[in-house]
């Protein structure tokens, strides 16, 4: 019998990376086999490696554009706002990590810090940052660590990024370092958003008490429908 409202009344987030331990690289980059992450805690060490024993310096949030991949569908309000009145009364605790933008002399590239970046900005303020030379696969690695680690990602925003990394050519043991998740739950992720329109993704939205299961579910419902206009045509 059909379910109605998939989406509705959820209020835990089934991700994968509460359903299992999941493969990561280590820090220098050695391939999702080598390394195992076994909790968020030491992802978040993973994320922090980037950082450790970095001189920190002070930039313009003019000078710094965004990530080639974005990661987010939509900045939470009012996360947000604890984040900008936080560093408005305490200053920015935690260094970004930016890299010299590999198309512009003089600018850089957020690896990761979207959001410290922005609030910056909005309060006049120098960004506190590292400044890495890395290329884009040690990127995207970094940038899905830090944010598998501390950013909350839905189980959709996590899929959609896997979905532009692949487009990118990264293949699966990079994707898998980035979200910090095993081979399986990249492919589900990368077939719920295949077979579900973006539009239709779009209008949902990132959905943060939406797991994987809802998600999958609808994305079957969608491909079935799919196959029947198909068929009909």
């Amino acid at each position: 019998m059909a379910r109605k409202n998939l989406l509705a009344g959820l209020s835990e987030t089934e991700t994968d990376d509460q359903v299992s331990s999941t493969s990561t690289a280590a820090y220098p980059i050695r391939g999702a086999s080598k390394s195992m992450i076994r909790s968020v805690n030491e992802l978040a060490k993973q994320a922090d490696a980037y950082l450790e024993g970095e001189h920190v310096v002070e930039l313009d949030p003019n000078v710094i554009d965004g990530s080639f991949v974005s990661d987010r569908m939509g900045d939470d309000k009012e996360q947000y706002q604890e984040l900008l009145e936080a560093i408005r009364e305490r200053g920015q605790d935690t260094p970004i990590l930016v890299r010299p933008h590999p198309g512009i002399d003089g600018r850089y590239m957020i690896v990761f810090g979207h959001r410290r970046v922005r609030v910056a900005g909005e309060l006049g303020r120098k960004v506190r940052a590292v400044v890495k030379e890395i290329d884009d696969k040690t990127h995207v690695i970094a940038q899905g660590q830090e944010n598998s680690a501390r950013a909350n990602l839905s189980f959709i925003e996590k899929a959609m990024f896997a979905k532009r990394l692949e487009d990118l050519g990264y293949d699966r043991d990079v994707i898998s370092s980035a979200l910090a998740s095993n081979a399986a739950a990249v492919s589900k992720m990368v077939s719920v958003v295949t077979r579900i329109p973006a539009s239709v993704i779009g209008k949902i939205g990132s959905a943060a008490s939406v797991g994987r299961e809802r998600w999958v579910e609808l994305s079957l419902l969608v491909g079935r429908k799919s196959d029947m206009v198909t068929e009909i045509q």
